[in-house]
Parts: structure tokens; C-alpha cells; sequence
């Protein structure tokens, strides 16, 4: 279950649960009016905690990085497609909102939706 590198343009290493090293597919789309944050799970690549797992925290160490505010970002999470029988490897991709305190809210994107955002760059 290899990830198309097309859903990444660099491999993050994160702390994930309990200190584990492990790593996502990152890409970041700067637009004037939003910054996106791409984490795509690596599925076989990643030898620690999955996107999903990692959640705040894995966004917090993002935009610590990156020189970014997490209430200034669009955080997306992407399950890849990864050609495989299952459904379960479909491509989904969730926009992913960080309250204080409280667990955070996924909501799945359409197709119509994520274009709508890769269109709406300028």
C-alpha cells in the first residue's frame, strides 16, 4: 500500500502518542485569504501514530514549524487512495475544526468542495 507521492510535496516527522516517531505527507497551500494544511496518512510509511490519532497535536507541531497560526489555517486530513479492493482505502478527505477543550469536529468534503477550494487559490 505505497502513497502516490501526487498527495504530498514533503514527508513530516511528527511526535505522535507517547513520543512516537512518525510521519504524514504535508503539502501547504498559501492563499490570499487562507492557508491550507494537507496531512495525508502514509498508511505503511508512517511507523507511529496515524493523521487522525495525532490530531491537535500534530497541526500544533505543524504550524510550529511552518511559522503558522493554527486558528489562521484550513486543516485538512487526507485518506489517500491507494488502488486497493477495499473502501476503506478510498480517497477522503475531512476538514478538520480545533476547539479549545473540546474534541475536534470532522466533516468529510465532497468532490465539488475541494474543488471549489483548489479553485479558489487566487
Amino acid at each position: 500500500m505505497k502513497v502516490s507521492e501526487k498527495y504530498y510535496t514533503e514527508i513530516f516527522d511528527f511526535k505522535g502518542q507517547w513520543d512516537m516517531p512518525s510521519k504524514c505527507g504535508l503539502r501547504i497551500a498559501a492563499t490570499p485569504r487562507k492557508t491550507f494544511v494537507v496531512v495525508t496518512e502514509l498508511y505503511q510509511d508512517n511507523p507511529g501514530t496515524s493523521v487522525t490519532n495525532a490530531g491537535r497535536s500534530l497541526a500544533e507541531q505543524i504550524c510550529r514549524s511552518k511559522g503558522l497560526a493554527l486558528e489562521e489555517i484550513a486543516y485538512i486530513e487526507c485518506n489517500p487512495d491507494t488502488n486497493s479492493k477495499l473502501s476503506f482505502y478510498d480517497e477522503e478527505l475531512y476538514e478538520v475544526a480545533f476547539r479549545d477543550a473540546q474534541p475536534p469536529t470532522y466533516r468529510l468534503l465532497t468532490r465539488d468542495e475541494v474543488k471549489a477550494l483548489l479553485d479558489n487559490r487566487e
